[in-house]
């Protein structure tokens, strides 16, 4: 089982991030769940929140906050200042953050880690900063958890029509924009 820990601020579609993921992996043939954790206020727009996703090939069982990640997504940079995001990250466990700058600049223990800017492609694509289906795509990329074609369904049950096929657009584009800059 991966677990995967989101770490956003209200408003920014943290948990709507976990669920095409745990959409995805259905369509994978795999067992995924997600939920948020709505606590101490931070449900309320722009306060820091977490959502956490399980993937898995068995069924999950557990239903417990993820302590132990294997990947945690950050959707905005700045929460780096209010919140260990690396808290309980496993030893090869990897980070993926919603930046433009540079990794090293952000003042991570961890060496595993990587930054996109969403934010900018978002904005190109759908006209507007919401950068959950971005983060999605470039997750799918970098830890090959889930295929681009399950996570392209998930993102077009969710949202039919023109918003999802933007949305697609915007998840391809972030997949194919991490497999170019590895390769």
């Amino acid at each position: 089982m991966k677990e995967i820990r989101i770490h956003g601020r209200g408003g920014q579609g943290s948990l709507v991030l976990a669920q095409f993921m745990a959409i995805a992996a259905l369509e994978d043939g795999k067992y995924g769940q997600a939920f948020p954790f709505l606590g101490g206020g931070g449900e309320r727009r722009g306060k820091p929140i977490v959502a956490f996703c399980r993937l898995s090939d068995h069924p999950i069982r557990v239903r417990s906050r993820i302590t132990a990640p294997d990947y945690v997504i950050v959707q905005d940079a700045t929460i780096l200042r209010e919140v260990d995001v690396e808290e309980g990250l496993k030893p090869d466990g990897r980070i993926l953050i919603n930046t433009d700058k540079d990794i090293r600049q952000l003042g991570l223990k961890t060496q595993n880690a990587l930054t996109t800017s969403a934010e900018e492609l978002a904005r190109r694509i759908l006209g507007r900063p919401i950068i959950n289906t971005a983060l999605l795509g470039t997750f799918a990329g970098f830890s090959r958890e889930l295929s681009l074609e399950a996570v392209l369904k998930a993102v077009r049950s969710k949202f039919p029509g023109a918003l999802g096929e933007k949305n697609a657009r915007v998840v391809a584009a972030s997949y194919e924009q991490f497999v170019k800059e590895v390769a």
